[in-house]
């Protein structure tokens, strides 16, 4: 099951963050997509998954790579999209120094 849970959450990084398309769905201006749509769109595909294991996939990401909207009806990917979105995040003074471990 859990491998099942990481090949829904690689489509689900695909489609949120890079090629909509894949699915047939659009993107709005911030990236969010409603969450019925999103399961119709696998269903039409022949990807299997329900609301359930979509909240579920969301809550245990360790990267917490995706987010619902506050009214938990649309979903959109955090953050690593490679199609253009505004986030409408608030910009923020990064510290004096800053460390990037690689």
């Amino acid at each position: 099951m859990k491998t099942d849970h990481t090949k829904l959450s690689k489509l689900l990084s695909l489609v949120l963050r890079h090629n909509p398309a894949k699915l047939g769905l659009t993107l709005d201006p911030h990236g969010w997509v409603d969450v019925a749509t999103l399961l119709a769109a696998a269903q039409r595909q022949g990807v299997v998954l329900d609301h359930g294991t979509l909240l579920q996939i969301v809550r245990e990401n360790d990267k917490q790579r995706f987010a619902f909207s506050a009214d938990g009806q649309q979903i959109r990917a955090s953050q690593g999209h490679s199609v253009a979105i505004d986030l409408a995040l608030e910009p923020s003074v990064p510290p004096a120094v800053l460390y990037h471990g690689t």
